[in-house]
């Protein structure tokens, strides 16, 4: 493992707390009973606090210094006075361990008391602190200019995606998005119970990818010596739960798909489905939108939220448009009883990518995707699909060709997925077995026929209506986030590249010994004053660091600066 100047640098600094008999990461329980939170809320001049957190900015003035302590909860400005925190003649716990071996993004605790500053700043004044953790690699250090201009922060979607735990600590306000993510489930949770619904738990694991038609990963069990699909929905299985007796079942389920990433899908993803007997498609439109406008209040305080451009309002009732009727008004083309020769015709005459693995059903969607989806931007259900289109549903009771189904489209997207479930054994048979004929045709994510499924419809399901609905895209919705990746704590990632090996000569080292040995960017005319290298070594140096992203040069206002990058 090769490090950088700032990692050697503090690892000699943990040498030397060793040394002093300061263990860096004690074991020992350190009790809190304040947070940044709670001292703001309930203030008093001289209160006694105990409280811990990263430090996260600090500014030395000899014997004294003002710093920031960062907790789960937020910030709050405290003071290291040298005589408070030694008040006897032995001043190293301050002169050594916190000017020198203290840095930025150790983990510390601190016992003190509040007071306001002049300025009117809530502070704590430290009485003693207790080094908790030390930081082996620094944090990034966002700067603001006197123009209010932010230079280096944390912004790269790369790293910020692949280092989260970075991006949460130097970028407070992205972990706003994952509280109302919990908020959302927490109320969704709320809503079910409250109604009389049961949250169960269904295999991940599984011997045929079932309730969808998406391309499944494959893996293998040994000890059974079977292929196992890791699920791509958990609709069979709860339907199963529906025969064996419950009224009411629901799941938050991962869900795995060995298809395309891109701003609005992730390979792994969250999914609500829940099943609820003796209703159908009609009452499962009105649970809908009552469930996301107390959703939406539940996370934003009130039923709307803003995405990109758009404010989007949840308050229920909301439009109900049937597909032949958007596929008509959009394209002009009526899809009722059309061959699928005259839907392949038609799409291919309107530019639509299609070719001859393509049943009627993937026909439809790929004409509604590309001409119809974008328009609907409040939240609209599509009513009534093809039943090419909708293996799993039934009938439509009075117009042929059609089923029981709905989609809720919102700002051009799909969030949620509901049937008047098919309960007829013979005829979802029959369904399946033109799904395999698909397969045969090369469709990569037509249905597998599940067997014990047909023989636990046999037994007899009630009437029941089910709903799905994409966690991950709904909260995007709710939090103004245009890509998926913003609302998953650990998105899939390309593998990582590997950094390269760079060798620093003397020249190099003394640069980066005289930018270690300060906090902030200094001045590039000071910093190779201060090397003392001649003109054509500086060169040479400098440019192998800043080409090799180990330091940075940037121009503020007149003055160029240079500082580790």
């Amino acid at each position: 493992m090769q490090l950088s100047e700032q990692e050697i640098i503090r690892r000699e600094k943990l040498n030397k707390l060793t040394e002093m008999g300061i263990n860096a990461f004690p074991a020992d329980e350190y009790t809190i009973t304040d947070t940044t939170e709670s001292i703001k809320q309930d203030f008093s001049e001289s209160k006694q606090v105990k409280i811990a957190g990263r430090l996260m900015s600090r500014r030395i003035q000899g014997k004294a210094s003002f710093a920031e302590l960062q907790d789960s909860k937020g910030k709050i400005q405290v003071y290291f006075n040298r005589d408070e925190i030694c008040p006897g003649e032995d001043k190293e716990l301050y002169n050594e361990v916190y000017k020198h071996l203290l840095d930025i993004g150790d983990i510390i605790g601190i016992e003190g008391e509040l007071f306001t500053t002049q300025v009117g700043e809530m502070t704590v004044l430290v009485k003693n602190f207790t080094l908790l953790t030390k930081a082996l690699r620094p944090l990034p250090q966002a700067k603001t200019d006197e123009n209010g201009v932010v230079h280096d922060g944390f912004t790269d979607p790369e790293l910020r995606y692949r280092q989260r735990y970075v991006d949460l600590t130097v970028n407070p306000q992205v972990k706003e998005i994952f509280v109302k993510r919990t908020k959302l489930f927490n109320a969704m949770r709320t809503f079910f119970n409250d109604a009389g619904y049961f949250e169960v738990e269904t295999p991940i694991l599984q011997s045929i990818p079932g309730g969808a038609a998406a391309k499944p990963f494959i893996t293998h069990h040994n000890a059974l010596d079977i292929p196992l699909y890791l699920r791509i929905a958990n609709e069979l299985y709860l339907k199963r739960l529906i025969v064996g007796g419950f009224d009411g079942v629901y799941e938050f389920s991962k869900n795995f798909r060995n298809e395309g990433m891109d701003r609005t899908h992730n390979p792994e993803f969250t999914a609500m489905e829940i099943y609820v007997a003796y209703k159908d498609y009609n009452w499962m439109m009105d649970f809908t939108e009552k469930l996301l406008e107390f959703c939406a209040t539940q996370v934003n305080g009130n039923a709307e939220s803003t995405f990109g451009e758009h404010t989007i309002n949840w308050k229920a009732p909301y439009p109900r448009v049937s597909m032949t009727e958007a596929i008509l008004k959009f394209t002009g083309f009526d899809i009722t009883g059309k061959t699928e020769k005259e839907l392949y015709d038609f799409a291919k005459s309107i530019g639509i990518e299609v070719n001859e693995t393509m049943g009627k059903g993937k026909l439809i969607d790929e004409i509604f995707g590309e001409k119809c989806e974008g328009n609907f931007i409040q939240p609209t259900f599509i009513t009534d699909y093809p039943i090419e289109m909708s293996p799993l549903t039934k009938k439509h009771r009075s117009k042929e060709g059609l089923t029981e189904r709905f989609e809720l489209m919102v700002c051009g997207k799909e969030i949620a997925n509901a049937y008047s479930e098919l309960n007829d054994p013979i005829d979802q048979r029959e369904r399946f077995e033109a799904q395999m004929t698909l397969s045969e045709r090369g469709d990569d994510e037509a249905m597998f026929i599940d067997q014990d499924f047909l023989r636990a419809l046999e037994y007899g399901m009630p009437p029941t209506s089910g709903l799905g609905i994409g966690m991950d895209r709904l909260i995007m919705f709710l939090t103004n986030n245009a890509s998926i990746q913003e609302v998953l704590f650990f998105p899939q990632m390309r593998p990582e590249k590997a950094v390269p090996q760079i060798e620093l000569g003397e020249d190099e080292k003394v640069i980066l010994e005289i930018l270690n040995s300060q906090e902030e960017a200094m001045s590039l005319a000071e910093v190779k004053e201060r090397s003392q290298l001649s003109g054509k070594k500086w060169d040479k140096a400098s440019k192998t660091l800043t080409k090799n992203n180990i330091v940075k040069v940037e121009k503020i206002d007149e003055n160029l600066l240079m500082k580790l990058a």
